[in-house]
């Protein structure tokens, strides 16, 4: 613990080496020449028509939601092809979006029933855009994997004239090998990287959510030039900016330390390892509580079967699946956030979302010291633990418990780095993407022209 606290406070700067600091009186020529940018790509979108595919529930998955609004506000009328989840309705318009829900529920399993899943979805994706292109052509093709093969559903529309950007929120293999215990050199492993380079090969843009992963695909699939950064940052208008504050809760205090958990709860992110660390700090912090947020799994089932075992039935507390706007305030009454992911093919190059969500609310924020992450934070601006090591994660909940200062410093040098990449910065650049994207249509379409009255 002591050495952790050494570690802390060797750094004497203000703000994270990998964060810039601007005056707040001044505006820099490359700013102003962002806004003139914004504002001409803006003219550019306007009037134009995108299809967004998506196989999960809207408004449910924040990255293809956050798209689909940014794009709306840029004049582009928008169809959101997604899956029903429930739903009865299969055409909606809502938040000024088209939304149509496939029947078909999104559900984990065995690869025969990803397959089913994958399949029936980019048939009917297709069929929709299809009969909707006989109406008015669309202008770009939006698909976010999983799966890549969803780019199929765009063959028709791009025949017609359409743009088409892949969003390669995870890279399929490295999932494979994760939740089915694969090799590199497996069949199926190698039949996910072929699609993978077939898909990226039909788009004319990539985006890609993190450097780690932009490096993944340009080393074996697409040249990098034509691969795009675009971060999974939270949204300003549900996650608003909060400076980080001294927590009034820690080890000295008679409340619970409440440490929170939210997201997709299946093996791989992780939460088995949180519940052995609270096993380990049943003595240390008694009172300190881990909260749990998402959708019920079978892997959530077990976990919590594991902790009743263990007698932590006060300490691990489930409470639901939670949309976006009521999971800020989770966030805003806890103490810290945890991404207790174990060290596996895909978590080593992941850059979770729920890290940016935290620190944009000032919570400290504890994460596996793993590459995707180390990117962008370092050992300065954010809590970290050895991956897959449930003792160094209680112990890391500990220090920041019983040192609530250091733990603060560390959170604002977090949210420096944050603020680099919040939605506005992000959503610009997605914009700016998309306007040269028609851009480039545009000069083709005069020189076609040209060449045909000559």
């Amino acid at each position: 613990m002591v050495s952790r606290n050494k570690r802390a406070l060797q750094y004497d700067g203000n703000t994270s080496p990998a964060a810039t600091t601007n005056s707040p009186e001044l505006v820099s020529p490359s700013r102003v020449r962002t806004e003139q940018a914004t504002e001409v790509d803006h003219g550019r979108l306007h009037g134009k028509r995108v299809g967004i595919v998506v196989l999960s529930a809207y408004p449910f998955d924040p990255r293809p939601r956050r798209t689909a609004a940014v794009l709306m506000q840029h004049g582009m009328s928008v169809d959101y092809i997604c899956v029903a989840d429930g739903k009865a309705r299969w055409h909606e318009r809502t938040n000024g979006i088209d939304v149509f829900r496939v029947p078909i529920e999104h559900q984990r399993g065995g690869k025969l029933g990803y397959a089913y899943q994958y399949s029936a979805f980019t048939v009917v994706s297709a069929a929709i855009l299809a009969a909707r292109s006989l109406r008015r052509r669309y202008d770009l093709i939006y698909i976010n994997n999983m799966p890549d093969m969803l780019v199929v559903s765009a063959l028709l529309p791009k025949m017609f004239g359409a743009k088409v950007i892949l969003d390669l929120h995870d890279p399929m293999p490295e999932l494979m090998m994760t939740i089915f215990g694969k090799n590199r050199e497996s069949r199926s492993v190698q039949l996910l990287k072929f699609l993978e380079r077939w898909s990226m090969a039909c788009a004319h843009q990539i985006l890609t959510p993190n450097i780690a992963f932009k490096r993944l695909f340009a080393s074996r699939s697409c040249r990098e030039e034509k691969i795009e950064v675009i971060m999974n940052s939270p949204d300003e208008s549900i996650f608003p900016f909060r400076p980080a504050c001294v927590p009034a809760v820690n080890a000295k205090s008679n409340k619970p330390i409440v440490v929170m958990y939210h997201g997709t709860l299946v093996e791989r992110n992780g939460l088995d390892v949180a519940v052995d660390a609270f096993a380990y700090l049943r003595n240390k912090l008694p009172a300190a509580q881990l909260h749990i947020y998402g959708k019920s799994t079978p892997f959530l089932e077990r976990a919590m079967q594991s902790a009743r075992e263990r007698g932590l039935q006060q300490s691990v507390l489930y409470l639901g699946e939670k949309p976006l706007e009521q999971i800020v305030g989770a966030i805003d009454v806890c103490d810290a956030g945890v991404v207790p992911n174990p060290r596996n093919a895909f978590t080593d190059m992941n850059m979770p979302t729920r890290i940016f969500e935290y620190l944009a609310r000032g919570k400290p924020v504890i994460a596996p010291r793993t590459a995707g992450i180390r990117d962008y934070f370092d050992e300065h601006s954010l809590l970290f633990f050895e991956a897959g090591d449930a003792k160094d994660l209680a112990q890391t909940i500990q220090f920041a418990a019983c040192y609530p200062e250091e733990a603060y410093t560390i959170t604002q040098r977090g949210q420096q780095v944050y603020k680099q990449h919040a939605w506005k910065q992000e959503s610009e650049t997605l914009v700016r993407l998309v306007g040269k994207l028609f851009e480039s249509h545009s000069a083709a379409s005069v020189l076609s022209t040209g060449n045909q009255n000559e």
